[in-house]
């Protein structure tokens, strides 16, 4: 069955082609281009093109194959297109010309730009929910961790003292940038396109803010034009705010795998969350983190992916964005995985003791030599070229004492304004 069904039947193969993967991937909208169809059905009871009876026949129907998506029974048969065609069909089936009248005053491109936003705008608060979670974990740990001295390192050689706890809470206050745009990201998806049918609106004296009320949208996409342009733009703002969050965590993945090498040594998992080797039976292996960097690049990729698909498209609908649907919801399941994974695994992380009397730390604090010397009165560039030349001629002597190791009372204060600003924003 298919919703622009003529006297001639499309060749198979073209049919295949351009139906693609739909019928999979619908089923991520399927429960939303129901609830539309229901606020839908209702404004056509509004504005006297369904009668009462009519109304109630679709609600019933409509919610009947809501009960079998929310059950997992819901199957798009090969027969059908998509979503929006089985669910014409089920309620033609059922209720004969009441389940045409369906249709009326919309398109199938605004059914699937409200269902789209709609799917947006609750899994947007799940990633939101999951990269909260996220952020408690990080604070907790860098409270836990603010103590312990973590070698810092620039252009991959040591450079000066750090601490876990500091590096816990960057990653912390990375993730309100994140949030925060999660934040703009929702506000941009929360605007009703319904009504906008092919892109031009329809001559019937619809009511758009009755179903911008009903689907609890916060406001209407009011010009239909602007609605439909609106197809691309979301999925590309989208995948690029995703991709920034992702790119916090494939960053965070690549600082534990290279923490969790030997030559580093900083920290390590328990080994049932670690992998081996078929031919080395002394490895344990970060698989968990590197295939969460791998994903994280695959996120931040698919924003170059959508912005060429519709980058030299005109206004008004194109067969394009059918494209879309796959690359947006895949973005949205994956950053669910690795966010709910990654805070599953670095509750369990172990952070390892450093030696430092070890070789290559000893510059580590040279600094702090440094400050000592401008602490006396000395200039900096002075002390500055003092310790050089103390490095060059073999004199210089590493000398760690307890204030040397103040990253504990900087990094309180961190916390302090991190949190506060997760609060206030």
């Amino acid at each position: 069955m298919k919703l622009w069904k003529k006297s001639f039947s499309i060749d198979k193969k073209i049919e295949n082609f351009t139906i693609g993967n739909d019928r999979e991937i619908d089923l991520h909208i399927a429960k939303y281009d129901i609830q539309a169809s229901i606020a839908h059905a209702k404004m056509l009871h509004k504005i006297e093109i369904l009668s009462n009876e009519e109304l109630q026949k679709l609600i019933t129907g409509l919610e009947e194959l809501l009960d079998q998506i929310t059950l997992g029974d819901f199957v798009i048969d090969d027969c059908f297109e998509d979503i929006h065609s089985k669910i014409e069909d089920e309620l033609t089936k059922k209720y004969g010309d009441v389940g045409k009248k369906i249709h009326t005053a919309r398109s199938r491109n605004d059914q699937v730009l409200v269902a789209l936003q709609l799917y947006y705008k609750d899994e947007l608060i799940q990633i939101h929910n999951l990269t909260n979670a996220f952020f408690n974990t990080l604070i907790r740990l860098a409270k836990t961790h603010e103590n312990k001295l973590l070698p810092g390192y620039t252009h991959l050689q040591v450079a000066m003292p750090s601490s876990f706890g500091l590096w816990f809470s960057a990653y912390a206050e990375s993730l309100i940038d994140d949030m925060t745009l999660l934040k703009a990201l929702q506000k941009i998806v929360d605007q009703n396109p319904l009504g906008s049918a092919a892109g031009y609106g329809s001559s019937f004296a619809i009511d758009r803010e009755f179903t911008t009320k009903e689907l609890k949208f916060s406001n209407l996409k009011y010009n239909v034009v602007a609605a439909q342009m609106s197809r691309g733009k979301n999925e590309r703002i989208l995948t690029s705010i995703i991709g920034n969050l992702a790119n916090t965590l494939g960053k965070f993945s690549m600082d534990i795998c290279l923490y969790m090498s030997q030559n580093f040594n900083f920290i390590t998992f328990p080994d049932i969350f670690t992998t081996g080797s078929s031919i080395m039976p002394h490895k344990k292996n970060p698989d968990l983190f590197e295939l969460i960097r791998g994903k994280c690049n695959k996120i931040q990729a698919t924003y170059t992916e959508m912005l060429l698909l519709c980058n030299n498209l005109p206004s008004g609908y194109h067969r394009d964005y059918q494209l879309l649907k796959d690359n947006s919801i895949r973005v949205i399941e994956d950053i669910k995985d690795i966010l709910s994974i990654f805070n599953y695994a670095l509750d369990k992380i172990i952070i390892n003791e450093i030696n430092l009397s070890d070789e290559k730390y000893k510059y580590l604090f040279t600094v702090d030599a440094i400050n000592d010397l401008v602490q006396t009165g000395v200039p900096f560039r002075e002390a500055y070229r003092n310790i050089s030349t103390k490095i060059e001629t073999s004199n210089y002597t590493a000398v760690v004492s307890s204030k040397h190791t103040h990253i504990g009372s900087m990094h309180n204060l961190c916390l302090n304004e991190i949190t506060e600003k997760y609060y206030s924003s």
